[in-house]
Order: C-alpha cells, then structure tokens, then sequence
C-alpha cells in the first residue's frame, strides 16, 4: 500500500459493505478524535443477550494528522496533530517499541 507517495504496508481492494458505509457516514463530521461507536441492537427477548451483541458489534475509531516517527527498527511513534496547526505540541502521541 502507498500513502502519501510512501510505501507503507500491504492492502487488499474490496468493496465496501453496508457497515463499512454506516460507520464513515457516522464519521464524515467528525475531523479529529476518538471513541466507540455503538454497536446495532438486535431485538430478542433477553436484555442480557443484547447488551452482549451490542457490545460486540461496538467500533472503536481514532481518526486526526498524524505525524508519524520511526526511532530506530524497534521503535516507532505516532503523534497526532490539531488540524489547523501550531498549538502547544501534540494532542496524543502513541509510542510502539518491540522488546
């Protein structure tokens, strides 16, 4: 896969399903943040039972700029970034190190 002109892993083209559609539908306003999106409640006569449906259907998202910064071969970290710019420094930085 490329992305932003680099080459930075592997991706598979598919078509999107109705689900896929729902959640950016749900996130085209959104330009920076993150959470969970609640998942589709199924009708069924145990609340229990849709309660666990519900929580496994849920989709967590993170979406902003990132910035993204490889320290050596076993560190690497993302910083996200206010979209207008400038600011004080990062909204969230995410640091991955392999041990």
């Amino acid at each position: 896969m490329f992305c932003n002109g680099k080459k930075t892993g592997y991706a598979v083209r598919r078509q999107a399903t109705d689900d896929d559609l729902a959640v950016m539908e749900t996130l085209r306003a959104v330009s920076m943040g993150a959470g969970v999106l609640p998942g589709r409640a199924a009708p069924s006569s145990a609340p229990d039972a849709a309660a666990a449906a519900a929580a496994d259907d849920e989709v967590p998202y993170m979406r902003g700029c990132f910035d993204h910064f490889v320290g050596s071969r076993d560190s690497e970290s993302l910083y996200m970034i206010a979209p207008q710019g400038g600011g004080t420094g990062p909204e969230l930085a995410v640091f991955f190190v392999r041990l």
